[in-house]
């Protein structure tokens, strides 16, 4: 949340009246008042209907995130200790799986399967294969990018690779990634 309070832009977010943006989940509390994402007044009496549309997106610059690495533009590089391939399970998948190898890192992602939204441009909660979690983004072969990613199995000291459920939801219904959560300081 620190990234995006300077040089971001927004869409479809809603709007405070004091000129800043908000979207359901962004607060513990709602506002009393909003101009939504349509531009209309809205109250936390307009509920259901949502302030913010479910595809609210934000953009804004690397250098903005406190825990980017300093040599992070380095023509030499950063080294990658992880990566992380997340998918949008709200049950029945765990929290964070660890490939046991490169191969396996790269069928977990390939094989990944998410709840559709907004960005996929689906209204209803069923799930569907998002390879790598990119199905409304890919543009290219497919088989091509698996090619690639299978192509570095051979370099020594690969970084590990994860699968993390981001939306996998507690018994009370909140998000169990620590990322999720809204940091007040």
């Amino acid at each position: 949340m620190r990234a995006i309070f300077k040089d971001t832009i927004f869409a479809n977010v809603a709007t405070t009246d004091d000129g800043g943006v908000w979207w359901e989940g962004m607060t513990d509390d709602i506002p009393e008042h909003l101009i939504d994402w349509t531009g209309k007044d809205w109250t936390p009496a307009c509920r259901p209907k949502a302030a913010a549309h479910p595809n609210s997106r934000f953009c804004t610059p690397g250098k903005n995130c406190p825990i980017l690495d300093s040599h992070w533009e380095d023509p030499k590089g950063v080294k990658i200790e992880a990566i992380l391939l997340g998918g949008r399970r709200p049950e029945g998948v765990p929290l964070v799986t660890e490939a046991f190898n490169w191969q396996h890192g790269v069928f977990l992602g390939a094989t990944l399967k998410s709840e559709a939204t907004a960005a996929a441009e689906h209204t209803t909660k069923c799930v569907m294969h998002d390879p790598f979690s990119m199905r409304p983004f890919f543009g290219y072969n497919f088989g091509g990018y698996l090619k690639h990613w299978l192509s570095f199995a051979s370099h020594d000291k690969l970084p590990k690779i994860f699968m993390v459920n981001w939306f996998r939801r507690s018994a009370d219904g909140g998000f169990m990634w620590p990322g999720i959560a809204i940091d007040d300081d």
